[in-house]
């Protein structure tokens, strides 16, 4: 076999990402590949899962980059789909046009697809090439997405019955026009856009646009995590590293200098070397940020509780046992039932943890449960999909 076709291949498994990304991390690792292709002149192409029916390992809104040569970055599947995807993809980059492929696990001939899977049911995805002349190309719109922190709604248009695929149409932010130029599809589906954003609930809507049905998948996406950790000490790093695998916003703050740099926390996005009352003010509080004291300095922590119990953060978590909130509560003046159940502490999920790398898996389920709306409960428990998707439709 020759060195460029092992090559190609190479770059299939190297580049498959087999776990679920979180969705703006996914966007994030995206376009970074777009950029590096770009400039080294590869044609690539962007696969949506735009509609699944039944079982499937990823849900509407999972994106895959495939460049022409192989490199696959994101995820469509567990790893199954991927190689044909592959094939389509290079078929729509080579007849320039949007593409809706349907696996069926269900249908016979595709039953290897759901076998590989571990599902059954249907996955509509959508391929779409990348054009650098068009303005408002789908890499366009997403890097639009992630160019703030806000809430966004994004349109992607396909057909189930017909052959033309619009595509990926608009993104929509709160105090935002939308960002691809007024279009002639613009007018169907702009209020249900709007409601999407409004509501934080992905939607399935269908439309007839010249007399033709057109799909839309509305999906709701917020921005990742922040995560803000009050403490630079060595359990704090493997908590950072966790974080920042996950595509979460890492934010260190210690009053330490020595502690808190980038030596020690690397893929930090943010290092604050402050004291807790100029802490707060350099930070951004949103319904996506969790605050974690960990400075080993009770003086400290108190200080930073007193200030945050009064704001909207939806995730506080103090490290240490439950004696200690409670005296720091009552020195506070501020030991109320309503505050021992929202601040967590201890911190995490009982999950029998010991070192500093098991109690910061523990906090970071803790945090992806709480601002999920998740029980935290086994999963072969749940008389329900594993992947529950946020749709007023489904």
């Amino acid at each position: 076999m020759e060195a460029s076709v092992k090559q190609f291949f190479r770059n299939i498994v190297v580049n498959l990402h087999y776990r679920k990304n979180d969705e703006m991390k996914e966007i994030a690792d995206i376009l970074k590949a777009y950029e590096k292709a770009k400039k080294e002149g590869k044609k690539t192409a962007l696969a949506t899962v735009v509609k699944v029916e039944g079982s499937s390992y990823r849900r509407p809104g999972a994106r895959m980059l495939i460049t022409e040569d192989g490199l696959l970055t994101g995820a469509i599947s567990g790893g199954c789909l991927e190689g044909d995807a592959l094939r389509k993809a290079l078929s729509a980059i080579h007849q320039q046009e949007n593409k809706l492929v349907t696996y069926d696990s269900m249908d016979e001939d595709d039953a290897k697809f759901g076998v590989q899977l571990g599902c059954n049911g249907i996955v509509y995805i959508l391929f779409e090439p990348i054009f650098d002349d068009i303005q408002a190309n789908p890499i366009a719109i997403l890097t639009a997405l992630q160019a703030k922190r806000e809430n966004a709604a994004v349109a992607v248009l396909f057909s189930l019955e017909g052959k033309e695929q619009i595509g990926t149409n608009a993104v929509l932010r709160k105090n935002d026009q939308y960002t691809k130029l007024e279009n002639e599809h613009l007018q169907f589906y702009s209020h249900d856009l709007q409601h999407v954003l409004e509501t934080k609930k992905s939607n399935f809507i269908d439309y007839s646009i010249a007399e033709k049905p057109v799909n839309a998948f509305l999906e709701f996406i917020s921005p990742p995590i922040s995560l803000i950790i009050a403490g630079a000490g060595n359990d704090a790093q493997p908590l950072a590293n966790i974080a920042d695998l996950l595509g979460w916003t890492v934010i260190i703050a210690d009053g330490r200098q020595t502690h808190a740099n980038h030596q020690r926390f690397p893929n930090a996005n943010q290092i604050l070397v402050a004291k807790p009352a100029q802490l707060l003010p350099q930070v951004e509080i949103d319904g996506n940020t969790a605050f974690v004291l960990m400075t080993h300095n009770y003086n400290y922590d108190l200080a930073l509780l007193n200030l945050l119990l009064p704001t909207n953060a939806p995730y506080i978590g103090t490290l240490g046992p439950k004696k200690k909130l409670i005296r720091m509560l009552d020195e506070l003046n501020l030991n109320t039932d309503e505050n021992q159940s929202r601040v967590h502490g201890p911190i995490g999920l009982d999950i029998g943890a010991e070192t500093a790398e098991e109690i910061a898996i523990s906090i970071v389920a803790e945090i992806k449960a709480v601002l999920s709306r998740a029980s935290a409960g086994q999963l072969k428990k749940k008389n329900a999909p594993i992947h529950v998707h946020q749709t007023e439709n489904n």
